[in-house]
């Protein structure tokens, strides 16, 4: 070799190769390590740690690990130039004794790589080395000596880091990541809030108790204000009220916008969903309703960031007494006293002492509360069998729809006297109802976790629901509540009479400003990745969670392939949409894939997607799809107050949605005749094709309306059966049915099997011939 060459290969190597003594970020720890095997002493390791790193260690299974581009290394083939080829066999012998070293394995816990990161860095590495065609000069000179006897295996470890970091990159800047995931002091977040000294007023009571109303009557009288309410209903409420109290408001929520000042100036006073709020705008009085809500697994962040972030000088904050004294901490922290008014119930109600069994007894002003629409169809339909009428209102209703109901309900001239409902019921909708009927007291929930469980409702749930029976100045200035079934009846009155659980912890979600400064770190991760780590990193205190991410991780997994910008694939996956619907997801899809190619939404479009104009439902089929439409019409409102440009064509949307809830409000006064019509197709010949595809989304939950129907009407016959029966139906059968863990089709299945099971068991028979003649009777 030349001396020039010999020059120009010393200048490259110098430019690449680690210096010695740093190979390891640790040097000392590595040093100690390293002089225990070069004399053959005896000497214990050092353990290295890292004050940067929390005592709550990071659930390292998010951390995906980034593929690295194959390639040649940019020294070429300098290292085998300086040394000689890697014979592959005898590198893989030593790689794989650089794994096994268990000291290699603690050191590099003590940075960041726990067993798991280990093995994956490990694997990346291995293949890194094996089927790189030139190796860095540094990593092969390295590894030639060790191959060749004059190295120790330890001298791979801090190319191994250096791999490691480059396919966890999040391993680089943990300390920068743990910063900005944490979340124990919100109440900085909110610099104009914490500028001012506000004044926190508490109307603390139960449902019918003047609470509301009470901060209302300041907020009219104030210079300024804002309204915060959990739902559309209340918010549009607020904003009559307001406006027909001779103060301007506007509205505000998700989807809407509405200004009294005819060149779109905003008023003094704004009635808006809570999520809506603005927390820059300087107000006199801000209400909050609902406050017991910022516990709420999905939601909660939302009245934690009023609660800290609003510019108003008077807080009214409207709830339930169980939250007094979370409110006085967290209002602690901020150095803001908290004034208590508590309010009495103005009208009472009582628990009667017997269930009402049979939909025979129903009166008028009652009204059954269910936690599944396949029961309110069930219920419908047995109400207007008998030469009744009935309202119906469920949470997936459009507002208007459920307003028409309410008011169909509650007037006095209407012969419909009789409510069947979800527990969409307990806010927003003011009802004249004399008695509070349960038919279930199982409803599905959601955890913090996310997780999803059939529950018996809390104390503060079945309060709400109960609340709603004798409402002040409605018609039944008294209320009563119970059960429709005889076995409930004990559990809800020992339900009712447990105190409420105070409410201690608050909610909070990632800013779209945190998950973009977390993306500057991990520019490979995906969205739902990001959101994952940050919530796994976060460290909220004991007054704080994290609000379940779910919802916006399967948008955000959803949409992944469109090639979006962060802050936009951000704002999408808030949308408010129901993943349970097909059409809703679908459509939502198609809007991002428009959006992406910067094609704008418009009105046409839109109509082609769904189908518009639409026609009345002929069935609960089709009302489900056009309440999936309504929707729809939704998410588009919706998007349009995020990317105007790109959904430009708000007013003709708003105009097709108004008609879409017409038509709504319609197949809903008719509801009985959808459900038989549904049930006719169901129960059509086997050969015809109806017969066969069912009437509800194509699926056995169409079934189950005819199922649920005929185990109700055998529960209300429960008086004139046997003990056995009585007890088959109270005890398991019926209650499974209820909480949707089991069909009646499937029950009459098992019934089947079990007693040609029991036929064939000759020592059991004598057991049986009491069940089976009772049931011939």
């Amino acid at each position: 070799m030349s001396a020039n060459r010999c020059l120009h290969l010393f200048s490259r190597l110098q430019r690449h190769i680690i210096p010695r003594a740093a190979r390891c970020p640790v040097s000392s720890g590595y040093a100690l390590l390293h002089r225990q095997h070069q004399d053959g002493s005896v000497v214990s390791s050092r353990t290295v740690s890292s004050d940067s790193f929390s005592s709550n260690p990071p659930d390292t299974s998010l951390f995906v690990p980034v593929s690295l581009k194959a390639g040649a290394s940019e020294d070429g083939d300098v290292g085998v130039e300086l040394t000689q080829p890697l014979d592959r066999t005898e590198l893989l012998k030593v790689l794989n004794r650089f794994y096994k070293k268990m000291e290699m394995q603690k050191l590099a816990a003590d940075h960041g790589l726990d067993a798991r990161l280990f093995h994956q860095g490990f694997i990346s590495f291995r293949k890194h080395v094996l089927e790189t065609m030139f190796l860095p000069a540094d990593l092969h000179i390295i590894l030639s000596d060790i191959c060749s006897g004059s190295g120790h295996v330890d001298d791979i470890y801090p190319y191994f880091m250096r791999h490691a970091k480059q396919i966890f990159p999040m391993l680089d800047c943990m300390d920068d990541l743990r910063k900005i995931s944490d979340l124990r002091v919100p109440a900085s977040w909110y610099p104009d809030a914490r500028a001012i000294q506000r004044k926190v007023i508490f109307h603390a009571g139960p449902t019918n108790s003047g609470k509301t109303y009470q901060a209302i009557q300041r907020y009219l009288t104030a210079k300024s204000g804002v309204y915060c309410g959990p739902l559309k209903l209340l918010a549009h409420e607020i904003f009559e009220k307001t406006n027909n109290a001779g103060v301007p408001c506007d509205l505000v929520t998700g989807e809407e916008r509405s200004f009294m000042d005819p060149d779109g100036q905003a008023s003094a006073h704004v009635a808006c969903t809570i999520e809506m709020c603005s927390v820059t705008t300087p107000y006199e009085v801000a209400v909050i309703d609902e406050i017991q809500m910022i516990r709420d697994p999905s939601r909660g962040w939302a009245w934690t960031r009023a609660l800290l972030g609003l510019c108003a000088e008077e807080i009214h904050v409207c709830g339930e007494p169980s939250a007094i004294q979370f409110i006085r901490e967290l209002m602690f922290t901020t150095g803001e006293e908290v004034e208590v008014n508590t309010y009495k119930r103005l009208t009472p109600f009582e628990i009667l002492d017997h269930a009402v069994e049979s939909l025979n007894n129903l009166r008028p002003g009652d009204c059954i509360v269910c936690f599944s629409k396949n029961d309110i169809y069930s219920i419908s339909r047995q109400i207007e069998a008998r030469g009744l009428e009935c309202a119906v209102i469920y949470g997936s209703l459009p507002p208007g729809t459920k307003l028409s109901q309410a008011k169909k309900f509650n007037d006095p001239d209407d012969p419909c006297k009789i409510l069947v409902a979800t527990d969409a019921i307990g806010m927003g909708l003011n009802l004249s109802i004399r008695r509070i009927i349960f038919n279930s007291l199982i409803k599905p929930n959601v955890n913090e976790k996310g997780e999803k469980r059939m529950d018996t409702i809390s104390t503060s749930q079945a309060l709400q629901i109960a609340g709603r029976a004798g409402r002040f100045a409605s018609v039944y200035q008294e209320g009563q509540v119970t059960t429709m079934h005889r076995v409930d009846l004990p559990v809800l009155k020992e339900i009712l009479s447990r105190s409420v659980e105070p409410i201690e912890t608050a909610g909070l979600h990632p800013t779209a400003e945190q998950i973009e400064m977390f993306a500057y770190h991990l520019p490979d991760a995906t969205l739902s990745n990001l959101v994952d780590i940050f919530v796994s990193l976060s460290q909220v205190g004991g007054m704080y969670f994290v609000c379940n991410i779910d919802d916006f991780k399967f948008l955000a997994d959803m949409i992944q392939h469109i090639p979006l910008n962060l802050r936009a694939r951000y704002v999408f996956c808030t949308a408010p949409i129901n993943k349970k619907q097909p059409f809703v997801c679908t459509s939502f899809l198609k809007f991002a894939r428009q959006f992406s190619r910067d094609e704008p939404l418009t009105y046409n479009w839109v109509s082609r997607h769904v189908s518009w104009p639409l026609s009345a439902p002929k069935n609960i089929k089709d009302l489900i799809h056009l309440e999936a439409v309504h929707d729809v019409f939704d998410l588009y409102l919706w998007l349009s107050y995020r990317f105007m440009d790109m959904f430009p064509d708000t007013a003709m949307v708003r105009e097709s949605q108004q008609e879409l809830d017409d038509i709504i409000k319609q197949g809903v006064r008719n509801i009985t005749l959808l459900i038989r019509a549904t049930n006719s197709s169901i129960t059509a010949p086997p050969g015809s094709r109806q017969g066969q595809k069912g009437a509800i989304g194509g699926s056995a939950s169409a079934a189950n309306v005819t199922d649920v129907t005929n185990v109700t009407n055998k529960t209300n016959k429960r008086a004139e059966r046997g003990p056995v029966e009585e007890l088959m139906d109270s005890s398991l059968a019926c209650r499974l049915v209820r909480e949707g863990l089991l069909t009646p089709l499937l029950l009459r299945q098992l019934e089947k099997e079990w007693s040609k099971n029991k036929k064939q068991e000759v020592p059991n028979q004598s057991a049986l011939p009491v069940v089976k003649n009772k049931r011939k009777k």
